[in-house]
């Protein structure tokens, strides 16, 4: 039986940059209406992003074998080579010559608050990958990708029987209701973060037991608190693994949803699959970029048997 794991998501560039001030002391209330501010940047970095990309990154260091299904531009070929260099399966992510790889572009201010501007550029092409055509498969997830590509990805995976996590991220305000319905009815697990749990009860118009008594599990993430995981029988608390500093936070969710992935694939349960979420969110927080943390099954064993009193395999 394959080991593979569909990956539907974005592969997309972050380009971060630091204001050594504060915006709120630019911003007059009284002239939002014709706003035209800039704001001097010293410093700008450049990082790997995008929610396939970062959990195929995780999912390939703890052993596993995801195969990403996305979309990127004619600026895209570098990073293509990275994934490749890595060994990620790179045969189903399409380079569009006339669009540019999805991006966004972060400015910070010394309180941490944003202005985010993002480009999907090749992204919103992403509904041309099949997954008929990246079988067999043995699990999959949807992830933030184009809204089209998002649905058509889900149809695929429920045709093909694969067993696949919807995982919204910050695609949720692209459906309504009737389309966050059919979405989790097409599910075996959704996992979102504390907020995106809000907004996936208030559209769909269900509480997160009558979305969990539809699934195997709904998972979701609470930062520093850890994580719940909703079943049908109830919801079960799951502590947060320590972390020594919190770098940046920049990809813990994707790191935890390679966990999540990898746990599930090989039989674990909802909740150890979580705690293994958690070990990668907390060695990922601990370095900057969502792509520069480096570990090895060794220390994630490590971590999972300090946190949670036993050895994980």
């Amino acid at each position: 039986m394959t080991d593979r794991i569909l990956i539907s998501g974005s592969v997309a560039f972050d380009t971060i940059m630091v204001f050594e001030g504060h915006f709120k002391d630019h911003i007059l209330p009284d002239r939002v209406h014709m706003l035209n501010v800039a704001f001097l940047t010293p410093e700008l970095k450049r990082e790997f992003g995008g929610c396939a990309a970062n959990i195929g990154y995780n999912l390939k260091k703890l052993g596993g074998t995801p195969v990403l299904l996305a979309t990127i531009g004619h600026d895209g070929v570098d990073y293509l080579r990275r994934m490749q260099s890595m060994g990620l399966e790179t045969a189903h992510i399409a380079q569009l010559p006339e669009q540019f790889t999805a991006q966004a572009f972060i400015t910070t201010d010394l309180a941490d608050n944003q202005i985010i501007a993002f480009h999907p550029g090749a992204m919103a092409m992403a509904h041309q990958i099949s997954v008929a055509d990246a079988l067999p498969a043995k699990l999959g997830i949807v992830s933030p990708n184009g809204k089209q590509a998002m649905q058509q990805h889900a149809h695929q995976f429920l045709e093909a029987g694969i067993p696949f996590i919807f995982d919204p991220g910050q695609g949720l305000p692209m459906f309504d209701g009737t389309e966050l319905r059919a979405l989790i009815a097409s599910a075996s697990a959704v996992t979102v973060n504390d907020y995106e749990a809000r907004l996936l009860c208030e559209g769909t118009g269900w509480n997160e037991q009558q979305i969990a008594e539809q699934l195997d599990a709904l998972v979701i993430t609470l930062g520093a608190e850890g994580s719940q995981v909703w079943t049908r029988s109830g919801m079960e608390s799951i502590a947060a693994c320590a972390i020594s500093n919190a770098a940046d936070p920049t990809g813990c969710g994707d790191a935890f949803r390679a966990g999540l992935l990898y746990g599930v694939s090989n039989g674990w349960s909802w909740e150890d699959a979580s705690r293994l979420g958690s070990v990668l969110g907390a060695v990922k927080i601990e370095s900057k970029g969502a792509q520069n943390h480096e570990f090895d099954r060794a220390m994630v064993a490590a971590r999972f048997a300090q946190n949670y009193g036993r050895q994980p395999w």
